[in-house]
């Protein structure tokens, strides 16, 4: 069992500006690290919802902190669905909202579900350890998603410069039969790229995996979602803070972030994305991609005029 390391933990729960009597809404809740460092701030006076698609993560947070003085609620649901989290607790909003996008490395490690490269596994990755037949698997988007679909996904969701060397190759293999482990898959990768390129200082399968793990789950769509749906459910004068890894995920929060200020207000708390300092990554360099955004919702009410004929 590995012990996860929370990214940017002081900055982002720091950046919330949580009080007494606040309500806060982990939306990645994973090894539960961020939910637990407001719990040793606030203890119970402040609520804590904690939501994570793997429901291992959520029994491992749950029994963690059954020995902690917290008032929590702990849920198996996607924070896309923060509206019908809160909507079954009778809750009109929150104070803060934290989503952590990165995997956790329990996840990696654990997961048995083929994220990590360095373990022969098979190639599932989805975030949900249950899930049904004619459920979208990395087996799913490898074996029969069209080629050129394959290199759109690398080069698109992990900017992999040997997208389309990687995807014919993929194409090629699996004409003879299918690709169904890690351990194939990297072989296949390796063989596709340039031998300098195999000596870089990211592992030459990292984008690849990371491309098809974010297709599988629909991740860019599910932050769009859950970026809508959070702004709704945050109270006047809260807080969102998101951590991205990846320029895609970075992107779609940073444009949010300047609409919602353009439209209705606000402040983007984080004029450049806070970043990890060097010691955090001497301790863990899996923080070195991450980009923390903060923004504020206006404490003035949103006006809609839509209602009014001119």
């Amino acid at each position: 069992m590995t012990i996860h390391k929370s990214v940017l933990l002081n900055e982002a729960i720091g950046g919330l500006n949580l009080k007494s009597g606040d309500i806060f809404f982990d939306g990645t809740l994973g090894g539960g690290g961020h939910s637990q460092k407001v719990c040793e701030l606030f203890g119970k006076s402040v609520k804590i919802i904690g939501v994570d698609k793997d429901s291992q993560a959520v029994k491992r947070a749950t029994e963690k902190f059954e020995t902690l003085d917290c008032d929590f609620n702990f849920q198996t649901a996607s924070f896309r669905n923060i509206g019908e989290v809160l909507d079954n607790l009778n809750l009109k909003e929150v104070n803060g909202i934290l989503l952590d996008l990165g995997l956790s490395s329990d996840q990696i490690e654990d997961s048995s579900r083929g994220f990590s490269f360095q373990k022969d596994e098979p190639l599932i990755m989805t975030f949900s350890k249950e899930y049904e037949n004619g459920t979208t698997t990395a087996q799913t988007v490898i074996n029969e998603w069209s080629e050129e679909t394959l290199a759109d996904i690398l080069f698109g969701y992990a900017d992999e410069r040997y997208a389309r060397k990687i995807a014919k190759k993929i194409a090629e293999v699996r004409r003879i039969k299918p690709i169904e482990k890690t351990f194939e898959l990297v072989e296949i990768i390796k063989s596709a790229v340039p031998v300098g390129y195999r000596k870089g200082r990211i592992h030459f399968a990292t984008k690849t995996f990371q491309a098809i793990r974010i297709a599988v789950n629909d991740e860019l769509e599910a932050l769009k979602e859950g970026l809508a749906e959070s702004f709704e459910k945050l109270a006047r004068g809260g807080r969102m803070a998101i951590i991205s890894f990846h320029s895609g995920e970075d992107r779609i929060v940073k444009n949010f972030f300047k609409n919602k200020k353009a439209v209705s207000g606000g402040f983007i708390a984080t004029k450049k994305p806070i970043i990890a300092s060097e010691e955090e990554l001497a301790r863990n360099p899996r923080a070195r991609s991450a980009k923390l955004r903060i923004f504020e919702k206006s404490t003035a009410p949103i006006l809609n005029f839509e209602h009014l004929k001119i």
